[in-house]
């Protein structure tokens, strides 16, 4: 066996040593630049100087440990592998496989794969999880489809989190399972586990200060969506096939955009809320996460048909009819997507237009949407405020400084000015509701990909808001949305997803599903990622 040259050795013992302190500018300085540099772990692979230079400043250093062997392959002239097995102060090994390359007189890392210590669970993406955590019935249509259930909803002899800590420790545990989740059981879906969720579902970034973030399945160091970030994280990293979620602004919608994820929004009311933690009575609704159009089809069938769900009424008198296959696209939603975005919403409209399956597509006006999402807020953040203003109050300095500040300015709207807002949002709810009776609104779901978790905090709130204008319409009228991975946009750290939304006349989110799984096969061609 070759002997590792000592430069090599003392290169790949310096890195060592910063990863141990983590030391990011001797981490920087001992990769390679450029854009072929490459480094992938189990979350996936990240390729460029600058997206390793993001994951580096995100990451905080790694668990203590020692290097127990090396193995030393070299492959040409200044060019060699090794592989190192590392033994972990808190148990487990893992494995380092790399490629360094003596440029310029010094050995630099050109390529990296991390295999870590095995985890057993996922703190940023599970609270409690099982397999299964729950059984459900041994026949039915669902049988075989694990659930990640967001941490809002009862499940019988536990506890809601609702993703803060000191609530949890403070809940009692529940008597009832929601109707939601045990739809599901009936239907013959296993739970896979209670998943994380953003403080009180009070964000759609899909961080938590508690808790860390979870990983996105599609875009590795990208933030994943929330409030719905640990159901929505489970199904796109396979640990679950259905994700049972909420949507207030977009909770469902947002993290199925980031992470190429298929997700419903329900009509408001239709699926029934007992058993579940509110945030504002007047927008939460119901939903699932799936990674394909057919499991989402799958669950909306059993949960929502009269057939299939004792607790909902019959919608097959909307849904048994298919809806137009005819799209309208507002123009004021529309405007608030980036250029990438907006370059590969276009090419899929004109590929749709060239199709064998072509569909009517017009341009409408909904009207400004600055105003109605500033009124949406103020309702939203009045109901929060009643649901957990005491709770804060008794509990200061228990949640994230970004979500007790939302909850704060809650505090601040008068009964006066949440009836004005109540009153404000009558013309853009008519305006919908008139658009949708023999059409359906597309549109991009989210202004672009998913920022980077190392964005700052100005950036990801101007984002929110952004993404805000494009998710509140079907919010304030009440309709079925779903979100469509038929997107692919550049970003900073790859190409991204970003979904397609489409929104329909109440009732009919059955046959939206439908219409929504042909317009993905009508797109024959995905969009080419745009800069």
């Amino acid at each position: 066996m070759s002997e590792i040259p000592a430069d090599l050795r003392a290169a790949f013992e310096a890195y060592e040593s910063a990863l141990m302190v983590d030391d990011v500018e001797v981490l920087d300085a001992a990769f390679a630049s450029g854009p072929d540099v490459m480094r992938g772990d189990a979350a996936g692979l990240l390729v460029g100087d600058e997206a390793l230079l993001a994951f580096r400043r995100l990451r905080g250093g790694v668990p203590a440990r020692t290097i127990e062997s090396i193995e030393y392959r070299p492959l040409a002239p200044d060019v060699a592998l090794l592989v190192s097995v590392s033994r972990y102060r808190g148990g487990g090994s893992g494995l380092q496989t790399q490629v360094w390359q003596l440029i310029d007189g010094s050995w630099l890392i050109t390529a990296a794969h991390v295999t870590g210590r095995a985890q057993a669970l996922d703190r940023t993406v599970w609270r409690s999880v099982g397999d299964p955590f729950f059984q459900g019935a041994w026949e039915g249509p669902l049988v075989g489809l694990t659930v990640a259930v967001k941490d809002l909803f009862a499940i019988k002899g536990f506890r809601i989190g609702a993703g803060n800590p000191t609530y949890l420790e403070g809940a009692r545990p529940e008597t009832t399972t929601a109707a939601a989740v045990a739809d599901l059981l009936r239907g013959g879906a296993s739970l896979r586990g209670i998943a994380r969720t953003d403080e009180f579902a009070y964000s759609i970034a899909g961080d938590n200060p508690h808790y860390g973030t979870p990983p996105n399945g599609a875009v590795p160091g990208a933030l994943p969506g929330g409030s719905s970030n640990g159901p929505a994280s489970a199904v796109a990293t396979g640990q679950a096939e259905v994700g049972l979620a909420t949507d207030t602004a977009g909770s469902i919608r947002v993290p199925a955009s980031y992470q190429g994820l298929w997700g419903l929004r329900t009509t408001h009311g239709l699926v029934p809320r007992q058993g579940l933690l509110p945030l504002a009575q007047s927008f939460d609704t119901v939903g699932w996460l799936t990674r394909d159009g057919d499991t989402l089809q799958r669950v909306a069938d059993w949960c929502l048909s009269y057939d299939g769900s004792e607790s909902t009424e019959s919608v097959w008198g909307e849904s048994t009819t298919d809806l137009p296959w005819r799209f309208r696209v507002p123009t004021e939603v529309r405007a608030n997507a980036d250029p990438g975005t907006l370059a590969a919403f276009d090419a899929l409209l004109a590929a749709l237009a060239g199709s064998a399956d072509a569909p009517a597509v017009d341009d409408v006006s909904i009207g400004e949407l600055d105003a109605p999402a500033a009124a949406f807020r103020a309702v939203q953040g009045a109901e929060a405020w009643r649901n957990n203003g005491e709770w804060l109050t008794a509990h200061p300095g228990a949640v994230g400084p970004a979500v007790a500040e939302r909850l704060r300015a809650g505090a601040a709207v008068t009964a006066d000015a949440e009836a004005s807002a109540r009153s404000s949002l009558v013309p853009l709810r008519a305006r919908l509701v008139d658009l949708v009776r023999d059409a359906v609104l597309i549109f991009p779901t989210a202004p672009g990909p998913a920022p980077a978790r190392t964005a700052e905090p100005a950036d990801v709130d101007a984002t929110r808001a952004a993404t805000l204008r494009m998710t509140v319409p079907a919010a304030v009228a009440g309709l079925p949305a779903v979100s469509v991975p038929l997107l692919t946009v550049a970003s900073p750290l790859g190409d991204a997803p970003v979904g397609v939304c489409l929104v329909s006349r109440a009732g009919t989110d059955i046959a939206l599903v439908r219409l929504a799984r042909r317009l993905a096969a009508a797109a024959l061609t995905r969009t080419e990622p745009t800069a």
